[in-house]
């Protein structure tokens, strides 16, 4: 039996992948050098979707890290890592994990690498960061949006 001729076939292709923004800031140096190297790091994460023409997607992801010793800030860096993604053929359930994970997570990597870049040339010690499950990410992004929801007999008095 021949398959349903309408149905447009799922494409996925990346267009183009670049790093949007980066910063890099160390507003103790040099006396940050002098002190015993005890970091703690903050680490987070932010994605952006943009729709563009003919099913194509900007997607960014914004990692953000800071490094302090105790109440000093050694260092801050972030980068903006995007890509133009061709994405066709998906239902509305499947677009939202295709941008909200499986995109990003093909993104992290070369923002990972900008990051240890940076901070090793800036003179610190290589930031190695570890693997990201953006799939759990984005499970937890729509549990706190299904939980923000306020079910429709609660509004009711």
């Amino acid at each position: 039996m021949a398959e349903n001729t309408n149905e447009i076939e799922r494409q996925f292709s990346i267009q183009k992948i670049y790093t949007k923004d980066l910063s890099f800031e160390t507003p103790n140096t040099p006396s940050i050098f002098t002190e015993k190297w005890e970091p703690h790091v903050d680490f987070n994460l932010g994605t952006h979707v943009t729709p563009l023409e003919n099913a194509l997607f900007e997607i960014s992801l914004t990692v953000t890290i800071t490094v302090k010793c105790g109440e000093t800030t050694a260092y801050l860096v972030e980068v903006n890592q995007a890509g133009i993604f061709a994405l066709a053929g998906f239902n509305d359930q499947e677009m939202g994990p295709m941008m909200g994970s499986f995109c990003p997570n093909i993104l992290f990597p070369y923002a990972r690498e900008a990051i240890s870049d940076l901070v090793t040339k800036g003179g610190f010690p290589q930031l190695l960061l570890a693997p990201v499950n953006f799939d759990a990410l984005y499970a937890q992004h729509l549990q706190q949006l299904q939980d923000q929801q306020v079910p429709a007999s609660e509004t009711i008095n």
